[in-house]
Parts: C-alpha cells; sequence; structure tokens
C-alpha cells in the first residue's frame, strides 16, 4: 500500500499529487515498500508557529519532518508528516538559481530521509544524508541539488 495524504493550504502554485507520489517513492526505494505519510504545503505562518513551537526557531522554514511515533509492536506503514512551506520553497528556488520542480523534489526527499531517521546534526550525519539525496536526485533526473553550494562564486 502507497498512500499519500496531499493536504494544500496556500495560495502559492505547488507540484501535484503525482510528483510528490512520484519524489517520495525515490527516496523509500529499497527502502519500504508499504507506506502512508501526510504532506501539507503551507504559507509562512503556519510553517513558523510550527517550527516555532517543535524546533523553538521563530521563523518560517521550507520543511519540517514530523516521523510517526507508533507504539511498540505497532506495526503499519506509517512514516509521518511533512510540512513544506510554499513561499519559502519559491523563494529559495530563486535565490538559488534552481527550477521550482527540482527544488520541491529536493525538499521533499530531504524530509523523507529524516522520517526515516536520516539527519545533519553533524559533519558525518551530514555527509551521509547528502550523499543519499543527490543519489536519489540524480535518479529522478535533477541536477546535485547541494552544486551551488560546492561551486565557487
Amino acid at each position: 500500500m502507497r498512500h499519500l495524504d496531499l493536504q494544500c493550504v496556500t495560495d502559492e502554485s505547488v507540484p501535484g499529487t503525482g510528483d510528490f507520489e512520484r519524489w517520495i517513492a525515490a527516496a523509500l526505494a529499497g527502502r519500504r515498500d508499504d507506506w502512508e505519510m501526510a504532506v501539507r504545503l503551507v504559507d509562512e505562518p503556519e510553517s513558523q508557529a510550527l517550527n516555532r513551537d517543535y524546533r523553538g526557531h521563530d521563523r518560517p522554514t521550507n520543511v519540517l519532518s514530523f516521523p510517526a511515533d507508533l507504539p511498540e509492536g505497532v506495526e503499519l506503514p506509517l512514516l509521518g508528516d511533512l510540512v513544506i512551506c510554499a513561499p519559502v520553497v519559491r523563494r529559495e528556488a530563486d535565490a538559488q538559481g534552481k527550477t521550482a520542480s527540482a527544488h520541491w523534489a529536493h525538499l521533499t526527499v530531504h524530509g523523507v530521509l529524516h522520517l526515516l531517521g536520516f539527519d545533519h546534526m553533524d559533519s558525518v550525519e551530514a555527509d551521509t544524508m547528502e550523499a543519499e539525496e543527490r543519489g536519489i536526485m540524480a535518479q529522478l533526473g535533477y541536477d546535485d541539488p547541494y552544486q551551488s553550494e560546492l561551486t565557487p562564486a
């Protein structure tokens, strides 16, 4: 079973359900065949409130990941929820010279990897997670999402 609950509460232009399903499936390929999750596309006030309440950062952010916290012994395909802030995604894509589609795909893949337990709290974790992201994005036909950060200005 693969199930996506896509919730859009923004007036911004956003990708469709099929795009999110493709990006999620790519991030989960070889890891999980069955999955269920929600992706909520929001504006800045909701992103800021969630970022403040759950991470202690009083500003909107691009993506927040909320892994499912299932009781021990409960076997469900539930991964958790992603909250993606559409205006932040648009601004970041413009600032980084990326297509909107590439940035949406990257942030979705990034969020799904967080749901799977990947993190970037130290350089070793960050290198591992970024390598996973690069590989998934390449499989999806996108450029290295970190390339602009690696290229001298």
